[in-house]
């Protein structure tokens, strides 16, 4: 039997049950893990059947479904920074998410948000890199291409381990660099366009799927085109519809077999019955 303080293998690092932040960090660098944002139970549930393992997701009506959806996922939800500007309330939405489900909080807020988190208790991922709702300050683009980001990096993730933060998600960095920040410190590191040398893998829905009708960021990889699909579902939809109104207006819908059948007997019988009550 294998002793509690040694890792898992490999086999023994495939989930039968919601995973927990310590399963998670117990199994660093056994194998990479799977990890995709989705927007809906009906993705979450698809995540489940495909044996991903930590499902993405942001704070909203559909956490507990997407929770229910996934039960042998880890549950990451986002909280947005703008429905928390302070401290005491990102602390309030994420016990309110972790009560829905949730396994974990993801926040791009500022230091003083992820330590008040931890110090609740609440297991927090942190974001540095290509930081979506800090774009102003960089634009979209790699960053960590120079010798002063990458040291900047490897700061941003020190204080987030400082912080108390439990893991990271490392956006749009070259592999180089992400892969030696991973060797260098106690978080769960997750890769989005970071390379392989990080814990996890990290996708959206959108992008493996295909659901996508613009840009395809060079880190994605898409694995189908639901965009078609679903553009072609439209079409069809449309012309059902216009095939039904038509048949509606020459009067062949409904037919015959569309209708409750009457025998002759009950039909003569009940006009009889309706004639006598018009006198």
């Amino acid at each position: 039997m294998r002793r509690s303080s040694e890792a898992p293998t490999e086999t023994e690092l495939m989930f039968d049950h919601r995973p927990s932040v310590y399963d998670l960090l117990q199994g660093r660098g056994v194998r990479q893990l799977t990890q995709v944002h989705v927007s809906s139970p009906e993705e979450a549930a698809a995540c489940a059947d495909a044996a991903i393992d930590i499902v993405g997701t942001d704070v909203g009506p559909d956490l507990v479904e997407i929770a229910r959806a996934a039960p042998q996922s880890f549950i990451q939800c986002g909280i947005p920074r703008h429905g928390a500007t302070t401290p005491a309330e990102a602390i309030g939405l994420a016990f309110e998410a972790i009560d829905q489900g949730a396994s974990a909080i993801y926040t791009s807020a500022s230091l003083g948000v992820v330590k008040a988190l931890a110090d609740e208790g609440v297991p927090v991922v942190g974001h540095i890199g290509l930081v979506p709702n800090r774009s102003t300050w960089t634009n979209y683009r790699a960053i960590g291409k120079s010798l002063d980001e990458a040291k900047e990096l490897y700061v941003n993730m020190k204080a987030l381990e400082d912080a108390g933060a439990f893991a990271v998600e490392i956006e749009v960095v070259p592999a180089h660099i992400a892969t030696e920040l991973t060797k260098r410190t106690s978080l769960l590191t997750m890769s989005m366009g970071s390379g392989a040398g990080c814990h996890t893998q990290y996708l959206f829905s959108d992008d493996i799927l295909g659901e996508n009708t613009g840009h395809v960021p060079r880190h994605a990889r898409q694995y189908r085109d639901f965009a078609t699909i679903r553009k072609m579902m439209h079409e069809e939809a449309v012309a059902a519809f216009v095939e039904y109104r038509d048949d509606v207006a020459s009067g062949s819908f409904p037919a015959e077999e569309n209708m409750v059948s009457l025998s002759e007997e009950v039909r003569v019988g009940f006009d009889a019955f309706l004639e006598g009550h018009n006198q």
